[in-house]
């Protein structure tokens, strides 16, 4: 996708909206279901940058996003809290070229600092899209070890369900 996106980025978008959609409708098994990303955010950010850069044609964006408000609006798709680590981009390229994952060698710092837009418009501005529920920032441009911290001062408010949170 990431070679090609005109080519492949409505057929990437599409199987992760079904993916992302299986994994809000699965069977809750415990309390808490945690995902790294949500139908919202593969429209939100992912479509859109595509949309934006060009790389995907009216018309798919078009049927991308019926199909996504189709879903909003007839499935329980909600979410009760996004926690976002807002990370610069340029820790987001440096990280990456750590991983060295041969499917990630080919992602520009442009196409990095155009997602990192887009959260921000979408989940600290607000201006771009409607955010599905409250958002918990961390900035995430520490360390592991920073990191691990950060999580463990903030672990009551992430794993705790937000209705169960808000009716104490």
């Amino acid at each position: 996708m990431y070679q090609d996106a005109t080519r492949w980025g409505i057929t990437l978008q599409t199987y992760v909206q079904l993916t992302m959609l299986d994994q809000h409708m699965r069977t809750m098994v415990s309390p808490i279901r945690m995902m790294e990303r949500s139908i919202h955010s593969a429209k939100y950010i992912f479509v859109e940058n595509l949309y934006r850069s060009g790389k995907m044609p009216e018309v798919d964006y078009v049927v991308l996003t019926e199909w996504f408000e189709w879903i909003i609006k007839n499935l329980s798709v909600s979410v009760d809290l996004i926690v976002y680590l807002q990370t610069s981009p340029e820790r987001c390229y440096e990280r990456l070229k750590r991983r060295c994952r041969e499917e990630e060698k080919v992602i520009p710092m442009e196409y990095l600092e155009a997602i990192h837009l887009l959260y921000e418009e979408w989940l600290i501005k607000k201006s771009l899209f409607k955010v599905p529920s409250p958002v918990l920032v961390l900035q995430a441009d520490h360390d592991l070890q920073d990191m691990l911290e950060m999580y463990e001062e903030n672990q009551d408010r992430i794993l705790t369900p937000y209705n169960v949170q808000h009716c104490l």
